[in-house]
């Protein structure tokens, strides 16, 4: 019998540049509005209820808009923004939708967040004990940080996540991830083999600084899938959201969710995730996930590290904040802001085409747009 002709997935195999062909400068921008049909393996899941948004446009915030630029960069996909009940402003590139799915990257790790401030709350979780109290198992890299300072990107050990590295740790982890297949001779690892694998030395953070890295919300997802179902728990944030779309989350082969970033909303639905997070200092006849709905609030108050290069902001339980919105950034050129003093959100995605995927002289100038449209 002839044997059957096979190559590798031209999408998950690693190319040039120690990248897989949706991450490719010429694929990424397919790449990130088709994550949710490109990774290895993903869950879908819908809300029972859709939360509605009435569109209502804001004539003095269209303005502003239009002179932020924001909507005329080369790699813009959608913005929207929401408050309360309304859409207040909604707009796409002439290759997109808002109501399209888009990968949202590292704002995923918000879903940490609440899944987090339900743990501590119900007391299934303790953020001042260490790693190993959780995982006796795990490597020299966790051991010994508290959870607390791993909710805060507050731990020094030797995982790498520079963008413009192509052998950094970070492109590892997408193997673990679902996001790339590694060499066609090598078992795909599991999340959690990748992340008790990792080592560290003295993991206290020496300067006031955050420590960012993706493994951190890897080692809180492989803990909190011990104390509750993963799946449920997404399930019960997309009902308390109240989505029109589906959520799509790329998923391990240990079957764990890929928090770190493997989540695809459409722009109209991240905007509802912010209202969701605000939700829990304005609480409405609309649902909200959890019950500890102060832990959110306490996260923006509390002392946390800063984040270097962007004066003012700190990183707080899987949070960015500057001590008055929170949000979140995203590899590729996302971000989500919420004011959850007045309930507005605002959702901007976009692709960066440049050889690493990131700037971050990019993100810090569309932070500084997207705080103006906050306040108006």
């Amino acid at each position: 019998m002839k044997k059957v002709k096979t190559i590798p997935n031209p999408d998950l195999f690693v190319q040039s540049n120690n990248k897989q062909g949706w991450n490719q400068p010429e694929n990424r921008r397919h790449g990130f509005h088709n994550t949710y049909r490109l990774f290895r393996r993903g869950l879908m899941s819908r809300a029972k209820e859709i939360v509605m948004l009435e569109a209502k446009l804001d004539q003095k915030l269209e303005e502003a808009i239009l002179f932020s630029g924001l909507c005329n960069l080369p790699s813009f996909s959608a913005l929207v923004i929401a408050e309360n009940g309304v859409i207040l402003h909604q707009s796409a590139a002439k290759d997109f939708d808002p109501g399209l799915p888009h990968s949202i990257q590292s704002i995923s790790k918000m879903f940490i967040h609440l899944i987090y401030g339900q743990l501590i709350a119900t007391g299934l979780i303790d953020p001042k004990k260490i790693v190993s109290y959780y995982l006796p198992q795990v490597g020299s890299a966790y051991a010994s940080a508290t959870v607390q300072d791993v909710l805060d990107m507050n731990v020094t050990n030797d995982f790498s996540e520079n963008y413009d590295d192509p052998l950094a740790d970070c492109y590892r982890e997408e193997e673990a991830l679902g996001w790339r297949i590694p060499s066609l001779d090598a078992q795909e690892p599991t999340l959690e083999e990748f992340v008790i694998s990792l080592t560290g030395q003295n993991l206290e953070n020496p300067t006031d600084f955050a420590r960012y890295k993706s493994a951190n919300t890897d080692i809180l997802t492989v803990i909190a899938a011990q104390k509750i179902n993963l799946f449920e728990a997404i399930e019960q944030i997309i009902d308390a959201a109240g989505f029109e779309g589906a959520l799509y989350c790329s998923i391990s082969s240990d079957l764990l969710p890929a928090f770190s970033g493997g989540i695809s909303l459409s722009a109209r639905d991240l905007a509802r995730f912010g209202l969701l997070l605000a939700r829990t200092k304005n609480k409405s006849n609309h649902q909200i996930y959890g019950k500890n709905t102060s832990f959110t609030v306490n996260s923006v108050r509390r002392s946390a590290p800063k984040i270097f290069g962007r004066e003012g902001q700190r990183y707080s339980n899987h949070l960015m904040t500057n001590g008055y919105w929170i949000g979140h950034a995203g590899y590729g050129g996302q971000f989500l802001m919420v004011d959850i003093e007045k309930s507005r959100s605002i959702a901007f995605l976009s692709v960066l085409e440049n050889s690493s995927g990131y700037d971050e002289t990019y993100m810090a100038e569309v932070i500084k747009k997207l705080e103006k449209l906050l306040i108006l």
